[in-house]
């Protein structure tokens, strides 16, 4: 008992530590800020912060702008958004004096001087990649993750890092070393997540453009919950070396890194940047396959697949006018929508993502929590890893009649031999194939799709975990898949949902209705969605829709 005691002594003074670096961060950056404003008073943040990418990015190069002048400007607004939504785990001092190596040496990239905030999963030489654990705690990583070193390589100025959930299997963002992040729209929202702080910190305007990762939804969640666009390429479009991962080893759900910006032509413009030679020589395993201009700017109109519910999560009223109206304003403007019709999601949730991920039964996941203080937001999933197969195998049977999505993520978190495993993978190929048949058949170019929102309440994520559905199909799958918020929430939306009853009428179906209400003007977005390998189609989409 003493040992025990000591040991979580122990761990609460590391927590203490990395809260106070936190804090430091904060102090250091407003007095980075400080001392700025006081050599340049004459500089207007306001006519900096509202520049789009695109055009910062040209006065920067042009040297319109001064390097200082918008590395400032954003470090004084991201310590705003910080203090209000607690997005920043880390400051990266050492951006300062990256600013003033770009000054003197003038050496431009497609990014020159642009800050970027990088998920704290992402490594970062010389700083912590905890994922929320507090034993990843002051253990820095010897290098920058190849996407971070392609960004300096493009004159891009990494200079924060941004908070995530315990473990990243979650589409909340809090843990238990640096806390909760809040939606910077409304602070009783969650931002979502995994790649919650990147939302929080993009959405707020701290940050001009955000690096995060998605293996489930955790770009897409944070951008539509704080209203800004984010991209999720096909898996292995970009590199992934160098960052951390919820659960290591498994190949059924493919991961990906993306950026997240408040409009699509900064997403397309640091695909551009990214998709480089240096990207290729530093990861071989990446395709080279560069931005394919002709295609992102092709004016060509589209064939169009769209459906309104997947048949597993209801939408909420907001969700299903959003793809509604998209689909009306695609055909004003000359593209042809075809419906697309969606079956068996309730088997791709359980059987590919639910039991894919956790093919091991969950015992690699649990490991990851061994000697931490907390269990994080991960709720059911956590329990059920963490129970023996016997009890699995009873409970799902008990639960059968009565709750059968209980029954089936008891049975789909089960452990699997490797004939089991393998069958599976042959399985998700099987259904991939049969999936981009059916899209031929109908000769499409591109789809859209619900994405949910509006943003849940701080907490729900973790009852909630069903609700994945609409944005882990693209991972099962790995297509590349978009988000770009088109519409608020109305009062009409909200009397709509008094009716709000689910498909399942379960307990999961009655917390969503409560989740969905109360969101008045919080953005909804939609989801869209391309073949492998076109992220450039899929960006030409979504500029489609942004400028509809």
């Amino acid at each position: 008992l003493l040992l025990r005691w000591r040991r979580r002594r122990g761990l609460w003074r590391k927590v203490a530590e990395a809260q106070q670096r936190q804090e430091r961060s904060l102090v250091r950056m407003e007095t980075a800020v400080q001392r700025f404003r006081e050599q340049n008073p004459s500089v207007n943040p306001v006519s900096i912060l509202s520049l789009p990418l695109p055009e910062l990015s040209k006065k920067l190069r042009d040297g319109s702008l001064p390097l200082d002048h918008v590395f400032y400007c954003y470090v004084g607004k991201a310590l705003q958004i910080a203090t209000e939504t607690n997005c920043i785990t880390e400051y990266l001092q050492e951006s300062e004096n990256q600013v003033l190596r770009a000054k003197l040496t003038g050496k431009q990239g497609l990014l020159y001087g642009v800050p970027v905030s990088i998920k704290d999963s992402i490594d970062c030489q010389g700083h912590d990649s905890t994922m929320g654990f507090i034993k990843y705690l002051n253990k820095p990583a010897a290098e920058d993750s190849v996407v971070v070193q392609v960004l300096r390589r493009q004159g891009a100025i990494p200079f924060v890092k941004t908070n995530v959930p315990q473990s990243l299997i979650s589409y909340d963002c809090k843990n238990l070393i640096f806390g909760q992040t809040r939606n910077p729209l409304l602070y009783t929202r969650t931002p979502g997540g995994s790649s919650g702080g990147e939302g929080a910190l993009v959405g707020g305007g701290g940050s001009i453009l955000g690096i995060g990762t998605d293996v489930g939804g955790s770009l897409r969640f944070p951008a539509a919950f704080c209203g800004v666009c984010a991209l999720k390429p096909t898996g292995n479009r970009l590199s992934k070396r160098g960052i951390l991962s919820g659960v290591v080893g498994q190949k059924a759900v493919a991961a990906a890194v993306g950026p997240l910006a408040k409009d699509v032509e900064s997403l397309a413009l640091c695909m551009r940047a990214l998709l480089c030679e240096d990207m290729f020589s530093l990861d071989s395993t990446v395709p080279p396959l560069p931005f394919n201009e002709e295609v992102y700017s092709s004016t060509q109109p589209l064939r169009i697949g769209y459906y309104e519910t997947d048949f597993f999560t209801m939408p909420s009223p907001a969700m299903r006018r959003a793809v509604r109206e998209m689909k009306e304003l695609l055909e004003e403007a000359g593209h042809t929508l075809v419906p697309f019709e969606l079956t068996n999601v309730d088997y791709v949730v359980f059987n590919f993502c639910l039991r894919g991920m956790f093919a091991d039964g969950g015992s690699s996941f649990v490991k990851k929590f061994n000697g931490e203080l907390e269990r994080g937001s991960t709720g059911l999933v956590f329990w059920l890893a963490k129970s023996p197969c016997w009890l699995k195998t009873l409970l799902s049977w008990i639960a059968k009649p009565f709750a059968p999505r209980l029954s089936s993520i008891i049975r789909s978190m089960k452990a699997n031999t490797v004939s089991e495993v393998w069958s599976l993978h042959h399985e998700i190929e099987d259904f991939c194939h049969q999936f981009i048949a059916q899209w031929k058949k109908l000769n499409l170019d591109v789809m859209l799709c619900p994405m949910l929102g509006p943003a849940f309440g701080i907490g729900y994520p973790s009852k909630l975990s069903v609700a994945v559905s609409y944005t882990m199909l693209y991972n099962a799958l790995d297509f590349p898949a978009g988000v770009v918020p088109v519409t608020l929430v109305t009062d009409e939306d909200e009397d709509e949902l008094k009716d709000y009853k689910g498909y399942y009428r379960d307990w999961w179906d009655r917390t969503l209705a409560k989740a969905f209400g109360g969101s008045m003007g919080m953005p909804v977005a939609v989801q869209c969605v391309a073949l492998p390998w076109q992220e450039e189609l899929c960006l030409r989409f979504m500029k489609e829709v942004e400028t509809l």
